[in-house]
């Protein structure tokens, strides 16, 4: 039996900014950084022998975060852009309200939420998917295959495109799971 923890990165300052973030780098804000901590308590009672996370600095962070709280610093790390977050396009920066005032709120929900409706410029939960699937099934699947407890850290909607495949979800089930910033989902394989 193995364990593997989803954690969607803590707040990052342009989530409090109600701002659409995808790939730029930006990094944690003060509630962020303690919802790390919370979520390292609440997965004290576990013990992992690697960890993932993406190439983005909030996912780094968050996990650099629990890691010194579990008083596990030293376990193995492994970075990669197949779990960042999808790409928001032409909408990365732009603050999510003002968005829906331009565009309509109608738009602007199916370019967040949907499936298989991508931002202008950017990617689709189901483009995210077939980028984050097939690394998790090459590495962290493997992982999980030979017994391993895995720890990964990485976004919203990464995290959803894992969590989809391992819950058996619906691409209509999976645009209604919400991921809260700093909150482990845990699954015993």
């Amino acid at each position: 039996m193995s364990t593997l923890v989803l954690i969607r990165h803590g707040e990052s300052i342009w989530n409090a900014q109600n701002r659409f973030t995808g790939w730029i780098d930006v990094p944690l804000s003060e509630k962020g950084r303690g919802e790390a901590q919370r979520a390292a308590e609440k997965i004290r009672h576990l013990s992992f022998d690697v960890a993932y996370t993406s190439a983005l600095w909030r996912a780094q962070e968050t996990l650099q975060i629990i890691l010194k709280e579990l008083g596990r610093t030293e376990l193995p790390v492994i970075r990669h852009q197949a779990l960042n977050e999808r790409d928001y396009g032409d909408l990365s920066g732009l603050d999510k309200a003002e968005t829906a005032k331009r565009y309509g709120d109608a738009i602007v929900k199916l370019w967040r939420r949907s499936y298989d409706i991508a931002p202008p410029g950017g990617e689709s939960l189901k483009d995210t998917a077939a980028r984050t699937i097939p690394f998790f099934e090459r590495t962290i699947g493997l992982d999980l295959k030979a017994g391993r407890n895995v720890l990964v850290v990485a976004h919203g909607n990464s995290n959803r495109s894992i969590a989809m495949t391992l819950e058996n979800l619906s691409p209509e089930q999976v645009v209604s799971l919400e991921l809260a910033t700093g909150e482990p989902r845990i699954y015993e394989r």
